[in-house]
């Protein structure tokens, strides 16, 4: 029997990933990395470092977000 594709959100939305990013690690990186897989039974390396690396990304440019007053002002 023909094991069924699951489709990400991406595909979903027909946003196809055009743009190539590599990057390298060191030994010790790459063995973090790797038991960090193993350890959460995590079987799509890409699909993990996209969300961990965006999830980053969103969160810091949340947080960084223009406000009307600084944060002195606003713990008045």
């Amino acid at each position: 029997m023909k094991k069924r594709r699951t489709y990400t959100a991406a595909a979903d939305r027909k946003q196809p990933r055009v743009h190539k990013v590599t990057f390298m690690l060191n030994e010790e990186e790459h063995k973090a990395v790797a038991y960090y897989l193993s350890k959460y039974n995590i079987s799509n390396k890409s699909h993990w470092l996209r969300e961990t690396i965006l999830t980053h990304i969103l969160k810091t440019l949340d947080k960084d977000y223009p406000t009307l007053f600084n944060e002195h002002e606003m713990r008045r």
